[in-house]
């Protein structure tokens, strides 16, 4: 019997979670998060973790189940979520799988490539580097180490090059193991023991900001402000360092005032939902929707792929 691992796609505030929800009742199976933000206690508003009513609806797995002082990595998150399955699909052989972190979807979907451990004191040197010079310093250095890996990233994916947690590790990985980057990449074949089905969810810019924007006045009415300002001494955390927690730091730091630092999640959500759609459309086989279509249309399109 084959396996089907149902992945729904797209921007934040779009409705993936009331559409994974419904499928899941209807295929009476369990959902996976891949949001690599509402695996963390304690950052529930901020990450718009379905409600209690929306948990209780159908079994989710990796909702708040790491503390913000855990380090997880997305090739954590790869092993634990396989292993998952295995066992969710002897249940079930069709399963679910939502969320808006490209990367971790496709660490399920496709798996990663294999690379050397890298010595602790060479990342250390290059944090220490980083803190001195800032992005500058990785974008410089990966460019001299790796220029075709540098170039695809500023062709196909710029933001990534703004990231300083990837720059740093495709930095380490180049002065480490004295190769480029890109020489590791498409290396290791990755099996997976199901058929993905890819139904992606979008709709008009403008009604998406809208949106966007709405959902951050609801988060602030649930006590976003409140949330935040009982994380504000574990700022420095990795699992901190994300949209709608960093501004308000800067409001609690006196570093601008309120409206300006709703005004600026708001914007920088808008910027990140952008970025999502933009690394989604490259999905391949991914079947599009618009954010109203009536879900059992989706179920249609679905049976016609289990088939």
């Amino acid at each position: 019997m084959t396996n089907y691992l149902i992945t729904i796609i797209g921007p934040t505030a779009i409705g993936k979670t009331a559409l994974s929800i419904k499928l899941a009742q209807y295929f009476n199976c369990d959902i996976i998060s891949c949001d690599s933000r509402q695996f963390y206690k304690k950052m529930a508003i901020g990450t718009a973790v379905p409600s209690n009513e929306e948990l209780a609806a159908a079994p989710h797995h990796f909702i708040q189940n790491k503390s913000i002082f855990e380090n997880y990595s997305v090739g954590d998150f790869e092993t634990e979520a396989l292993q998952l399955l295995d066992t969710l699909f002897e249940k079930n052989n069709i399963q679910i799988m939502v969320g808006g972190s490209g990367l971790y979807v496709d660490a399920i979907l496709k798996g990663f490539d294999e690379f050397p451990d890298i010595d602790a004191s060479i990342r250390e040197t290059i944090n220490k580097k980083y803190d001195e010079l800032g992005i500058a310093f990785l974008q410089e250095k990966l460019k001299a180490l790796d220029v075709e890996y540098f170039q695809k990233l500023e062709t196909e994916n710029p933001q990534t090059l703004q990231n300083p947690q990837r720059m740093k590790r495709f930095v380490e990985v180049c002065i480490g193991t004295g190769n480029p980057y890109s020489s590791f990449i498409g290396k290791r074949k990755n099996n997976r023991n199901f058929k993905p089905i890819l139904i992606g969810l979008q709709a008009d810019r403008e009604i998406m900001y809208n949106r966007i924007n709405q959902r951050v006045d609801i988060m602030l009415q649930q006590g976003l402000l409140e949330e935040v300002k009982d994380l504000f001494s574990y700022k420095h955390l990795n699992a901190l360092q994300t949209v709608g927690y960093r501004e308000l730091f800067d409001y609690f730091d006196g570093k601008n005032s309120l409206d300006f630092a709703v005004e600026e999640i708001k914007k920088n959500t808008r910027r990140f939902a952008k970025r999502q759609l933009t690394w989604f459309k490259r999905t391949e086989n991914a079947v599009w929707f618009d954010y109203q279509t009536h879900f059992k249309e989706i179920i249609q399109t679905i049976e016609r792929s289990i088939k």
